[in-house]
């Protein structure tokens, strides 16, 4: 099972052909890319000490900078509850530190949403949305947010969410995916953005 196929319906034929294969992520077919982030940009000062404290999370990170190389793996495994999952590694290679943030995903079939829990152990969750551009891009718009504790799972106010949109395309001329994440909060503005090229590599 595929289970972004299976979010986008009949517009998964819609996406570029790269993109297909770059989401057609099963237990038997994983996905290994190298590139380069050509800005990796974050926000207010003031907020460092929240993005030093999330690094223990393999979620969000202080460091900024450009042409930081990069490198995203995509694994799936089966739950016991039968659910197809995501495992997210992406990988940020700064010059004296590597940062990661990684993510888990399932699908609401019912709701068609992708559920992305975020960190490694989990601490974000978010409702994701998958659509497909005319251009034959992918674009991702994150909805209702939680903070997880534990067992508990707190709802996040819309004021205080990060709004997430990402961008997912790809470069015919130069043969490499493109991507653009930005990540903002209504009263904060930017909490992080980041813009890269990526190819795949055969494992």
């Amino acid at each position: 099972m595929m289970i972004y196929k299976e979010i986008l319906g009949d517009d998964f034929n819609k996406l570029h052909p790269k993109l297909q294969e770059r989401y057609s992520i099963t237990m038997d077919r994983p996905f290994h890319g190298k590139g380069i982030m050509l800005h990796i940009n974050n926000g207010k000062r003031w907020l460092k000490p929240f993005l030093k404290l999330a690094v223990h999370w393999k979620f969000l990170f202080p460091e900024e900078g450009s042409n930081i190389p990069f490198t995203i793996r995509n694994t799936s495994k089966q739950l016991a509850n039968g659910e197809q999952e995501i495992y997210w590694e992406r990988s940020f290679h700064f010059h004296k530190v590597t940062r990661h943030f990684n993510a888990f995903m399932t699908i609401d079939p019912e709701r068609r949403i992708v559920k992305d829990y975020l960190g490694e152990p989990n601490l974000f969750y978010s409702d994701l949305t998958f659509l497909v551009a005319s251009s034959g891009e992918l674009h991702i718009q994150s909805g209702a947010q939680r903070i997880l504790l534990g067992k508990w799972e707190v709802p996040i106010p819309r004021l205080l969410e990060g709004k997430v949109t990402v961008k997912e395309g790809y470069d015919d001329v130069n043969g490499l995916y493109t991507i653009h994440v930005d990540i903002r909060n209504p009263m904060l503005g930017r909490l992080m953005a980041y813009e890269g090229r990526f190819k795949q590599e055969n494992r």
